[in-house]
C-alpha cells in the first residue's frame, strides 16, 4: 500500500509518500520559520496562506522523487487535529479533494498519535509497550502506550508546554524565533550554575507540567540584569534550559516508575535538544527517538501513522461515500479520545 502524508497543522508544510513495502520513500517538508520570525511566532493567516502556496508543489516534489505517479496512490492520510484549524482546512481540503479525483479513501491523523508513533519508522526493535514523552511546541504529554489507539494519558501541560516556553524566552532574550534552536545555541557557552531557576511541579507527587511560572522567572532576571550583556544572555539560557531538562527528566523517571516499564519513546520538536538527549540516557535502558529530521512536524509521521490505523483495520470514508468530500478538522482534539483501530 502506497500512502500520501500531509501535515499543514501548523508552521510546516509536509508531504511524504510510504511504501507499506519499502518504507519511507520520499519526504518533502517546508519550513516556515521566515515567514513568522518578525513576529516572533506564529500567525495563523499567514501560515494558511502559505501551506496554499506550497502544497502542491511539495506533493509533485514527493511524487518526483519517489519516482511514483498520482495513480500509484492508494490513500491519503492528513493531519485533521489537534493545530490551527485554518492550516488543517488547507491539508485537509486537499487530501479530501485528491481522495475523491483518485477514488482511494482519505484518513484523518490525531497529529500527536503521528508524533508518538514516528520512532517506530526507524528503531525495528522497539516494542510496545512504552512510555512516551511528547514534547512539541504546543504540548507536552507524558502517555502510557500499549498499541495503536491504547493510550493512558500520565500527564501533560498545564499551561505552557516546553516548546512554548523556549519561544517565549527565546523572545525575552531577544534570540529570535524558533526559540528552541536559538535558546540550545546560547546555552553552550553559557555557565551552568549562574542561575537556579525552578524545576515546577517536581517538589510535589504527580506526572504534571507547568512552564509558564519558569517563563515569568527568568522574564523577571532579564528585567533586573538590563541591560543584558552577551555573558548574561548565555547564562540565563543555559539556566532556564537546564530547568526544562531536568524537569523533564523528573517526570519521566517517575513515570517509568509508575508503570514499570523500561522502554522510553521521545518524540517532538523539543526531543532534538542535545541537552535532553544526553540526560535521558541516565533515565531508561532504551530510549527512542525519531530521525533528527522527524522529530519536527512532517508528512512522513502522518503518512506512517495512517498507514498503521488503515492496516489495523480503520475505516476511512470511501472516495464515493456520502462523505468523500466532508472534512473534519478539530483545534483542540485530546489523544485520550482515540479508539484502537
Amino acid at each position: 500500500m502506497l500512502v500520501l502524508g500531509i501535515e499543514t497543522s501548523c508552521d510546516e508544510t509536509g508531504i511524504a509518500l510510504y511504501d507499506s513495502a519499502a518504507g519511507l520513500i520520499a519526504n518533502a517538508l517546508h519550513s516556515q520559520v521566515l515567514t513568522h520570525a518578525d513576529y516572533g511566532g506564529v500567525v495563523p493567516e499567514l501560515a494558511s496562506r502559505d501551506h496554499i502556496r506550497r502544497i502542491v508543489p511539495l506533493a509533485r516534489q514527493a511524487l518526483a522523487d519517489a519516482e511514483r505517479q498520482l495513480a500509484d496512490i492508494d490513500a491519503i492520510a492528513y493531519t485533521a487535529g489537534p493545530g490551527l484549524l485554518g492550516a488543517l482546512m488547507t491539508g485537509a481540503g486537499v487530501a479530501r479533494s485528491l481522495a475523491w479525483a483518485l477514488g482511494v479513501p482519505a484518513l484523518g491523523v490525531h497529529h500527536m498519535e503521528a508524533h508518538l508513533l514516528a520512532p517506530l519508522l526507524d528503531a525495528p526493535r522497539l516494542r510496545l509497550p512504552f512510555v512516551a514523552l511528547l514534547v512539541s511546541g504546543g504540548h507536552t504529554q507524558l502517555v502510557k502506550t500499549t498499541g495503536v489507539g491504547r493510550y493512558e494519558l500520565l500527564g501533560e501541560s498545564l499551561d505552557d508546554a516546553a516548546g512554548e516556553a523556549f519561544d517565549k524566552t527565546a523572545k525575552l532574550l531577544g534570540l529570535g524565533y524558533p526559540g528552541g534552536p536559538a535558546i540550545a545555541a546560547q546555552a553552550d557557552a553559557g555557565r551552568p550554575h549562574r542561575f537556579a531557576f525552578p524545576r515546577p511541579m517536581t517538589d510535589r507527587p504527580g506526572l504534571d507540567f507547568s512552564f509558564s511560572g519558569l517563563k515569568t522567572h527568568v522574564a523577571n532576571v532579564v528585567r533586573t540584569l538590563q541591560p543584558l550583556t552577551t555573558q548574561d544572555v548565555a547564562d540565563i539560557a543555559r539556566g532556564f534550559q537546564d530547568a526544562v531538562v531536568e524537569t523533564l527528566i523528573i517526570k519521566c523517571r517517575r513515570a517509568l516508575d509508575a508503570t514499570g516499564m523500561d522502554a522510553l519513546v521521545v518524540s517532538g520538536g523539543v526531543a532534538a535538544n542535545r541537552a535532553l538527549r544526553a540526560r535521558l540516557k541516565e533515565v531508561a535502558p532504551a530510549v527512542y527517538y525519531p530521525p533528527p529530521a522527524l522529530c519536527t512536524d512532517n508528512g512522513a509521521m502522518v503518512a506512517y501513522a495512517g498507514w498503521l490505523r488503515l492496516k489495523g483495520g480503520t475505516a476511512a470514508p470511501s472516495a464515493d461515500g456520502e462523505e468523500r468530500l466532508a472534512i473534519a478538522t478539530r483545534a483542540r482534539w485530546p489523544l485520550q479520545e482515540l479508539a484502537p483501530p
